[in-house]
């Protein structure tokens, strides 16, 4: 999903399924087909008899995904017993073990013939032209190289009120503050569709090229802010994506709800000027680290079986 495809959401996710999963089950899901929505963004349609089992709760909901190694053409995993998949799972050979990764349910839907479909929308990163995936983008290749038929398996809700949708806002919020980069973008547009007509919405949207700036159907009141990086990383960047925040106003609100999720130490900072400088109460700040920026997702794994995965509570301090 990043340069890294690292998701921390994905290792504190994937830690508490494997302790807990009375919410979530494994399903297969089998390619239907592909569609390029920008420069940076591919759709792909995922279609399967266990998915009339599947029961996203909306908004952010994620899933975890496990794709094959380059040199199989499905998923295999040795168990998908409750109790045994995650032991079983570590314990495959390095090479034959399939890549967990979290992303966000698109959009889910049953079609007038009655087939059950999920879309999710995978981050390129130019490595789905290569030979052989990149030590950091395993999900961007095997994305680039889907083609209808492929099968791979998902742990994914089983029940639509679960503990992987993050974003809910209070009942007496009046206006919602959004900020996503490109890897959280998907789950941002999932909850622009969701949102009741007339809510109010400021967003500041970063993608890395003029050709990601994607149309994103809403019934909310959104004013979106398109931030085109082109160039750039870690403080450069978090620095000039601040200059373009503070320079814009927010409606008046006053029960404000701020949902933010990208790459770790960005999502920290425009918390800090959401908190510090436009006063909004920490507690109605929902904050997800997607990636962070020099860690691959098997570090990312390794902090959070450890314990050591952030914390994601409103309440933590900046």
């Amino acid at each position: 999903m990043t340069a890294t495809d690292a998701t921390i959401e994905a290792t504190t996710e994937a830690a508490e399924i494997a302790e807990d999963t009375p919410h979530f089950r494994f399903f297969e899901l089998e390619v239907l087909r592909t569609r390029r929505l920008g420069h940076s963004f591919l759709r792909i349609t995922f279609g399967g008899e266990s998915l009339a089992g599947f029961r996203s709760g909306g908004y952010d909901q994620s899933l975890s995904l496990f794709l094959p190694p380059a040199h199989r053409e499905h998923t295999v995993l040795p168990s998908t017993a409750e109790d045994t998949w995650f032991a079983q799972w570590r314990g495959m050979p390095d090479e034959e073990r399939p890549v967990m990764r979290s992303y966000t349910v698109r959009e889910q839907r049953r079609t007038p013939e009655g087939v059950d479909e999920v879309d999710i929308d995978f981050v390129l990163h130019g490595t789905e032209t290569s030979a052989a995936p990149a030590a950091g983008s395993p999900a961007s290749y095997w994305a680039g190289r889907a083609v209808t038929g492929r099968r791979i398996m998902a742990i994914g809700p089983a029940v639509a009120e679960n503990k992987s949708v993050r974003f809910q806002p209070p009942a007496a919020t009046d206006v919602v503050l959004m900020y996503a980069d490109e890897t959280a973008l998907p789950a941002a547009a999932a909850i622009l569709d969701r949102l009741a007509e007339g809510t109010r919405v400021k967003a500041w949207f970063e993608v890395p090229h003029e050709d990601d700036r994607l149309v994103l159907p809403t019934l909310a009141d959104a004013d979106i802010t398109w931030v085109v990086r082109e160039s750039g990383a870690g403080r450069e960047r978090t620095e000039r994506l601040l200059e373009v925040v503070r320079a814009a106003g927010t409606p008046a609100a006053e029960a404000p709800y701020a949902w933010i999720a990208g790459e770790s130490a960005t999502i920290r900072a425009v918390r800090r000027h959401f908190v510090q400088e436009r006063r909004v109460d920490r507690r109605a700040v929902r904050f997800t680290g997607y990636w962070r920026l020099g860690a691959s997702e098997e570090e990312l794994l390794a902090e959070a079986y450890a314990g050591r995965a952030p914390s994601e509570d409103p309440g933590a301090s900046l």
